[in-house]
């Protein structure tokens, strides 16, 4: 758990997240989403099969789906059954099914097959919760907005960029420290480092660019 002094010291300014980000900009780490995606919706449909799931799974099912279902229009005509067909080796797959489905007659019905560019829009989509909107926002519209998922939520509270203990309250304190130079990809660094470095079981520590300034490393490295 991170110590309130520690998160005292380095919160009240923006100096921390930016020393964070400037480590991670030199660690070579992509500055991309993980999915698999060619447009707004792709990366939509795409985003809404990853929660629970892997993105590798998602992105091993998603090429034969687009292929026939690239866009709201055809994924009606696709249809549900169908769709299933394409996507029940990941979980949850009826719901997501559903959603997509429900979803695509949404943005063809109200947003003339466009996917929305607000927060307030997103979220009211079937299956679209905050964190994926984030998602269309910052990959797609450019928007400073930071998608909270498992990786950004663990490495934030680990290193001392958050000590908030719900999603939304690590995504407010991205967004107040991240300096806006590093807005767009801030997310992308942070979910890939906990990827690759700061992993959930057995971080590597050692060979981390962040251990002289993590309070994760600090507590846990006698």
């Amino acid at each position: 758990m991170i110590s309130m002094i520690y998160f005292n010291v380095i919160m009240n300014n923006r100096a921390f997240a930016e020393l964070v980000c400037e480590r991670l900009a030199k660690a070579d780490l992509p500055e991309k989403s993980g999915l698999q995606y060619t447009d707004s919706y792709t990366l939509l449909v795409s985003a809404i099969l990853s929660a629970r799931s892997k993105d590798d799974r998602v992105n091993m099912i998603t090429p034969a789906l687009f292929s026939v279902a690239s866009n709201p229009k055809d994924m009606l005509k696709l249809g549900y059954d169908a769709l299933i067909e394409y996507i029940n080796t990941i979980g949850l797959y009826r719901n997501k099914a559903k959603n997509i489905i429900k979803l695509s007659e949404i943005i063809v019905n109200e947003f003339d097959s466009k996917v929305p560019d607000t927060l307030e829009k997103l979220i009211e989509l079937p299956g679209v919760g905050r964190k994926t909107a984030n998602v269309i926002l910052n990959v797609i519209y450019n928007q400073a907005a930071f998608p909270v998922d498992t990786h950004v939520f663990r490495v934030s509270r680990r290193i001392g960029l958050s000590n908030g203990s719900t999603v939304d309250a690590v995504e407010k304190d991205l967004i107040k420290n991240i300096p806006a130079k590093y807005a767009q990809q801030s997310h992308h660094w942070i979910v890939w480092h906990g990827r690759r470095t700061c992993t959930a079981r057995n971080p590597k520590c050692e060979s981390c660019t962040l251990k002289d300034i993590c309070e994760y490393y600090k507590q846990n490295s006698n």
